[in-house]
């Protein structure tokens, strides 16, 4: 008997990062020396508080369902976090937990959007918003930034590709992969536009804390009663915490979308992973130390590779001020050395250099490659050391 796929999985891209993240590992599996810049998750353990908070759940056992939305103390730990480090206040009504942030994501998209709603998505934007937005009907609408503008888009930007279909706007700052972050100045103005248009935000904040240098990180939601009441702030504890692996993420927002949310999540997910919502609540609650320290050593980092990886013949890097990624534009690389295209570029840095980095089409940004610094630095300068001697061996002028 022929089985058919539905429609809605037919069209979608794999995913750019974890499909070259899982070819490198078969590599390394095979016994080749592949140096991974791929994956984008901290390469520090999760803190041993949190690792003793989820070993102390399961052994008074707390094992069983939780409420589809999450814990109750899950959500207090989320709303005393947003009124210490972002001032606005939320109610458990309004807050979400889900499996990851990408899976809270996937549940907006699909309890806001109807067939052609579109999504404002700016680039280079991280791989799943667009797949996501079209799972649920929805449009994605890209708006291209350059790195004249440090790869973020402008108010007038926005405004120019809102049209009477246009639902919502997502942004993610600090970004993935650019790791630029947007100014309150910037952020005011979007905001205003989204509020003569009418229109949600959803702010991803998931590197919220990663900064860098005198960059800081502000909330959308913090700038007005008008932008809190549009604003969807969709965080969690992967990056900040190093806990990728326990899918913890959450939404706070409009009440009725969130209980909207929740309902869908009842049928689909039971409820987020009891014993990572007990983890987590200690992630929120408990000592902040290994969070700053992780913030200083990836900025360390991003100040001894960065330079580096500009030297690269062809390269040409806007530096980023959050996450843990550097967004080089190779296009000059490209041509002079040869291949038809980044995917191409990168593939043979895989094959022949030995180094995994995530071509930028993934991103909506053709001339890009992504490098995540969430490595060991001496591995991040031999990567870097290969990556430079691959291009000048390669170089044809």
């Amino acid at each position: 008997m022929a089985k058919q796929l539905a429609s809605r999985v037919t069209t979608l891209s794999p995913s750019t990062t974890l499909a070259i993240t899982a070819k490198a590992k078969e590599m390394k599996e095979s016994g080749i020396d592949v140096i991974g810049l791929g994956a984008g998750e901290p390469d520090y353990n999760t803190p041993d508080h949190i690792l003793e908070a989820a070993w102390r759940s399961m052994k008074e056992g707390k094992t069983k369902y939780t409420p589809s939305g999450g814990l109750p103390a899950l959500k207090d730990a989320v709303i005393e976090k947003l009124k210490n480090d972002q001032g606005i206040a939320y109610s458990r009504s309004e807050v979400m937990i889900g499996i990851g942030a990408k899976h809270v994501l996937y549940t907006l998209f699909q309890t806001i959007l109807n067939p052609m709603d579109e999504v404002i998505v700016p680039a280079p934007y991280w791989v799943s918003y667009p797949e996501q937005i079209k799972l649920a009907g929805g449009e994605p609408v890209v708006v291209q930034a350059t790195k004249e503008a440090e790869f973020k888009v402008t108010a007038a930007q926005i405004e120019q590709a809102i049209t009477p279909k246009t639902k919502a706007l997502i942004l993610n700052s600090p970004g993935n992969p650019t790791g630029m972050v947007y100014t309150e100045d910037e952020l005011e103005k979007i905001a205003e536009v989204c509020k003569v248009q009418d229109i949600w935000i959803i702010s991803d904040e998931i590197y919220e804390k990663l900064v860098y240098g005198t960059a800081k990180h502000v909330s959308i939601a913090t700038l007005s009663d008008d932008a809190k009441q549009r604003t969807f702030i969709i965080n969690g504890v992967s990056k900040s915490h190093s806990m990728t692996g326990w899918r913890i993420g959450f939404i706070a927002g409009d009440e009725e979308v969130v209980k909207a949310m929740t309902n869908l999540a009842s049928h689909s997910t039971s409820n987020p992973v009891t014993t990572s919502q007990y983890a987590a609540i200690e992630a929120y609650n408990g000592s902040q130390d290994a969070v700053e320290m992780m913030r200083k050593d990836f900025g360390s980092r991003l100040e001894r590779i960065y330079p580096q990886v500009q030297a690269i013949p062809g390269f040409h890097v806007v530096k980023p001020q959050g996450a843990f990624y550097l967004l080089p534009d190779v296009s000059e690389a490209i041509t002079h050395t040869g291949y038809d295209d980044v995917d191409a570029f990168a593939k043979a840095l895989l094959e022949e250099a030995n180094v995994a980095v995530i071509p930028g089409t993934g991103f909506g940004s053709a001339e890009t490659i992504r490098l995540s610094y969430a490595t060991s630095i001496d591995l991040l300068e031999e990567a870097v050391r290969r990556i430079d001697t691959f291009v000048k061996e390669k170089w044809n002028d």
